[in-house]
């Protein structure tokens, strides 16, 4: 078993350890700052793509850090209803992008909502459907054309072998990719079913067991909920903005 495969296998463990095991806020920061890190490097490296085969993993990966993302999403859940803390990197999110303040906070978070929902992810879903289709379509010709380069000489047989594993391995891209891009949408729907859950559940914590007032509470559990929901979807959109731009690294896009 390579290296790789098994920082693979700890990294998906980790996702399925932090949807049942409690973590601290300390822990939550240090996931968070990997998952920020691993966004920006796959993002950085797309930028660098000359062949779409050379990023044949994307749609692995992309399933791998939704899962990774969604896991914190639940330990930041825990930790807003149970400390009220749910980490430094979330909170300096929100005092980022908000402030701190519920309003502003609110409309920033609706903003970013509106971006993922209807720019990066319907951008994204239609982009892959689209490709994939048209990829699916091309296969006969160009198999066709392998064909008949090879009856007229221009390739030899182990040529002719390669370049249909390539366009073989390319329609399983497309096609990967196409499956992948919906379940991030599902992760985006998931995420804004959380946020809610989030500001009521926190809002009735910090009235019962908290002590607090109605504003004090629902301002307090909304900064941090808008915080949360800031912070996981700039890591979704940085990994979606990948797929778009291998695409237009390989020429596909305009």
């Amino acid at each position: 078993m390579k290296k790789a495969d098994i920082g693979v296998a700890l990294y998906l463990l980790a996702a399925v350890i932090f949807f049942i095991v409690p973590i601290s806020s300390n822990l939550l920061d240090v996931m968070l700052a990997l998952n920020i890190s691993i966004a920006l490097i796959v993002l950085f490296n797309t930028l660098f793509v000359k062949e779409v085969l050379d990023m044949s993993f994307f749609p692995t990966l992309l399933l791998f850090t939704t899962i990774f993302r969604i896991s914190l999403n639940v330990s930041s859940t825990r930790l807003i209803l149970t400390t009220g803390n749910p980490g430094n990197v979330v909170q300096t999110f929100g005092q980022f992008v908000g402030g701190g303040d519920l309003i502003v906070g609110a409309i920033v978070f609706i903003i970013l909502v509106i971006i993922q929902f209807v720019v990066i992810n319907k951008g994204s879903e239609r982009v892959a459907e689209v490709t994939a289709r048209f990829t699916l379509d091309a296969m006969p010709g160009k198999q066709m054309a392998i064909d008949a380069d090879l009856n007229t000489g221009a390739i030899t047989e182990k040529q002719a072998r390669e370049r249909r594993n390539k366009i073989q391995e390319e329609s399983a891209f497309f096609g990967s990719m196409d499956g992948a891009t919906k379940y991030v949408k599902g992760d985006a729907a998931a995420g804004l079913i959380i946020t809610f859950v989030n500001l009521a559940g926190g809002t009735i914590m910090g009235i019962l067991r908290g002590g607090m007032t109605f504003q004090e509470a629902i301002e307090h559990y909304g900064v941090l909920t808008a915080s949360v929901i800031v912070t996981t979807t700039l890591l979704a959109a940085f990994t979606l903005t990948g797929w778009i731009f291998i695409l237009k690294s390989v020429g596909l896009i305009g």
